[in-house]
């Protein structure tokens, strides 16, 4: 795991540690010294702790004017032990909120596992972006079954086209207009 980097094509884009208005400004990264794990797995410094000791993240892109947050995650997403959506919606969440953003892009393809709990902090999220929306990109299909299972996945536009998508060959603008447009015909075809 500790092989696995965040995405970095997009730091000429946005740093989130440069952002005055980010959870991660003026943190500083290693990239050399390995000290965050996941259980015994050692993960690559560049991954953000952000109070979870099994999920790790990277806001890969934020775009104020267009209200757009991209987070990338590693890790198991454990709300039953751990509490992960409560300390994400807190500590990494609502300061992107204050500051305008209501369209969060959730990229998935390092999440193992999700262990639910109560969907509280989902309905207070999903309430929270009002007119936007959340939506996930690329998580495996056990990890989306355990989202539907645990009726999460009304909080969420997820699956189909956006399960298939090489955002990697995106810039970021293209890819936040190219989920939106995803986002919107299937918000439109429900009303």
């Amino acid at each position: 795991m500790h092989f696995i980097e965040p995405y970095y094509n997009w730091r000429g884009y946005y740093v989130a540690s440069e952002d005055s208005h980010s959870p991660f400004y003026e943190r500083e990264y290693s990239e050399f010294e390995y000290s965050n794990r996941i259980y015994n797995f050692l993960i690559h410094p560049q991954w953000d702790f952000f109070g979870s000791p099994t999920l790790f993240v990277k806001i890969l892109f934020v775009d104020y004017d267009s209200g757009f947050a991209v987070l990338e995650f590693i890790g198991e997403w454990n709300d039953a032990i751990e509490n992960d959506i409560m300390l994400l919606k807190r500590d990494v969440i609502e300061p992107i909120l204050s500051q305008g953003i209501d369209k969060f892009i959730l990229i998935g393809e390092n999440v193992l596992n999700f262990h639910s709990s109560d969907e509280c902090y989902y309905d207070e999220w999903f309430d929270d972006v009002e007119d936007g929306w959340i939506a996930t990109v690329n998580f495996h299909e056990h990890v989306k079954e355990e989202f539907i299972s645990a009726n999460l996945d009304h909080y969420f536009v997820m699956g189909g086209e956006l399960d298939e998508l090489e955002w990697r060959t995106f810039r970021p603008q293209q890819f936040c207009q190219k989920v939106e447009s995803l986002v919107s015909k299937r918000i439109g075809s429900f009303n």
